[in-house]
């Protein structure tokens, strides 16, 4: 199974969650998002993926210093996240079709 998780290596959440993947065996493809932002096609198959809204997948200090504006829809909020991807929850692991935000970190274990 392909397991892939959008990582920020300076997040411990982050980081005990890409641990608690390896030690489960997952081989899991790393994505620092930071670095390399999802586009906005991807941003939108994981918020599906998740079965959240937008507005879920967005750190609330982040966005607010990002000056994101509450009012934004959905199309206008997924673009600020691909543009300002600091904005973005992590980590996120995508598996078997499912995706979870690793909040606690063995919340991803039900994917595997």
């Amino acid at each position: 199974m392909s397991v892939t998780i959008y990582h920020n290596p300076r997040c411990s959440k982050s980081r005990t969650t890409l641990a608690l993947l390896q030690d489960n065996n997952a081989e899991p493809v790393v994505v620092e998002y930071l670095n390399t932002p999802p586009s906005a096609e991807e941003l939108k198959n994981i918020i599906g993926l998740l079965g959240i809204a937008p507005r879920q997948l967005l750190r609330a200090k982040e966005a607010k210093e990002a000056g994101l504006d509450a009012s934004l829809d959905d199309d206008a909020l997924i673009a600020a996240m691909v543009a300002n991807p600091v904005v973005i929850e992590r980590p996120i692991v995508v598996a078997g079709g499912k995706a979870r935000i690793g909040r606690p970190p063995e919340s991803v274990l039900e994917i595997l």
